[in-house]
């Protein structure tokens, strides 16, 4: 069974850093690209970040190029957003997801098959 968990999420001050995990089983890990997409309170989910399924390329959403690094540890089958400089406007429900489609659809939605159940940073002074 496929299972993603994404992990690591709490309540932070503006400016500051967290990170978030997302650990991965019952699969061939390093088969696929992850991506993280978000869900602010009332609004749809977002497209933040993808790395590949090697960890060499890695794409962000403008509005956190920059402050949001991924990355991912393919013998812990774990991927990783670390986010810096955080911002009232990055609350939202976080969620990693998996796919085998080709690189050039990293940021569709649509195209991932299997998602973890999501972890909330809310950010507030």
């Amino acid at each position: 069974e496929v299972q993603l968990q994404a992990f690591g999420g709490g309540l932070v001050q503006p400016g500051e850093s967290l990170r978030l995990s997302c650990a991965a089983s019952g699969f061939t890990f390093d088969d696929d690209h992850i991506a993280w997409f978000r869900q602010a309170p009332g609004k749809e989910r977002k497209w933040v970040s993808c790395i590949d399924n090697s960890g060499d390329t890695t794409l962000y959403t403008d509005s956190v190029e920059g402050r949001f690094t991924v990355s991912r540890d393919n013998a812990k089958n774990t991927v990783y957003l670390l986010m810096h400089g955080v911002r009232p406007e990055d609350t939202a429900i976080y969620y990693c997801a998996a796919t085998k489609a080709p690189w050039r659809w990293c940021k569709i939605a649509s195209r991932y098959d299997d998602w973890g159940q999501g972890t909330l940073v809310t950010v507030s002074s």
